[in-house]
């Protein structure tokens, strides 16, 4: 598909948010029977029920709950639901996710609740190297829909793919380059879509043709033409990646975690002189993000500098928090970690001339 990630912020409630008005439709129409009244009680629904929930963990997420919000403005300024903000856990910065006995997600009809439309995180945050270690516990219920947004981790490790609703994500990270989306999505979702007379008919906006999930898995993704070249690349990524590990994409964790692992013990060794910004449970293994002595904006300029006599380029920390990061995507062999890892070490202690 076309948008990239953050087009995913937009298609994922347009689409989403119609199944969930399908589903009760037809529990309306069983019910009730009478069109009127069917009407009648889902445009009600709408008002009181609809709900999104969101875990906050990152800028990315963030960015996500934002465009959830000014998308379902026009129904009502609750419908997004913040179950959990990781600010407010870390001194108003990013950094860790909270205790999940913390989030406060809407409860599911099994619970004695409502349920959401669904369920939106954002596996691994690229500005501020946080990463969820694995599926969240909290959402193994299968009444919740859950969409995941993985951008950045795509290939990197295994993912069952049946826990979840959508996971969506731009190429450019692990994939190959920009220009297309990829999109799993649960195939009973396809068939969940109410007639767009109804869906307009309580107030819910359809989504535009490029972003409707439906028409393009009929229309094999060709529903209008996609940028060929960086198609053609992303196949030849993945056949790469088969070759190397003999058949099995999953064979791309190892090399992940390893290089991740490289850089990470040499950061833990020098204390004094490197900080880890997000907390150990949680690190990146895409995005490795530290300070140097602290954030000392001349240490800081003085490391970039010698990284760039050695050709490692790109590590300067993103424009809105600053310090150093090291994105370790699976185009980044391990020859260039190790080069990565030597000058870390002699950064911390020069060799002698």
């Amino acid at each position: 598909m076309h948008g990239g990630g953050s087009g995913g912020f937009s298609s994922t409630v347009y689409n989403l948010v119609a199944a969930w008005v399908e589903r009760r439709r037809r529990e309306a129409e069983k019910e009730l029977g009478d069109a009127e009244k069917v009407l009648e009680r889902v445009r009600k629904q709408v008002r009181e029920e609809l709900r999104l929930d969101y875990l906050v963990t990152g800028s990315w997420s963030l960015k996500a709950s934002q465009e959830a919000a000014r998308l379902l403005e026009p129904l009502g300024s609750d419908l997004v639901n913040v179950a959990v903000d990781a600010r407010k856990a870390n001194e108003g910065k990013f950094g860790k996710i909270p205790a999940e006995e913390t989030w406060n997600l809407t409860p599911t009809r099994r619970q004695g609740g409502k349920g959401s439309a669904f369920v939106y995180y954002c596996d691994n945050e690229t500005v501020d190297g946080v990463e969820f270690p694995g599926f969240p516990k909290s959402l193994e219920d299968n009444e919740r829909l859950v969409v995941a947004d993985m951008s950045s981790n795509f290939i990197s490790r295994r993912v069952d793919v049946s826990k979840y609703a959508v996971i969506f994500g731009g190429a450019q990270k692990n994939i190959g380059i920009t220009d297309i989306t990829l999109v799993i999505i649960r195939k009973d979702l396809l068939t969940t879509v109410p007639p767009l007379s109804f869906l307009h008919a309580v107030g819910v906006w359809s989504p535009p043709i490029v972003f409707d999930y439906p028409t393009i898995a009929k229309n094999n993704s060709l529903y209008n033409t996609l940028p060929i070249f960086s198609v053609w690349i992303a196949g030849e990524v993945m056949r790469g990646i088969l070759n190397t590990h003999n058949n099995k994409i999953a064979g791309q964790e190892e090399v992940a975690n390893t290089k991740a692992k490289m850089i990470y013990d040499i950061l833990d060794a020098s204390p004094e002189v490197y900080q880890v910004v997000p907390d150990k449970s949680v690190r990146s293994r895409m995005n490795i993000c530290f300070r140097v002595n602290h954030g000392d904006a001349e240490k800081e300029k003085e490391f970039l500098a010698g990284a760039e006599k050695r050709m490692l380029q790109g590590l300067k920390g993103h424009r809105s928090v600053g310090g150093i990061r090291a994105s370790n995507y699976n185009a980044v062999p391990v020859e260039n970690v190790k080069k990565l890892a030597s000058y870390l070490v002699d950064f911390v202690q020069p060799p002698m001339t």
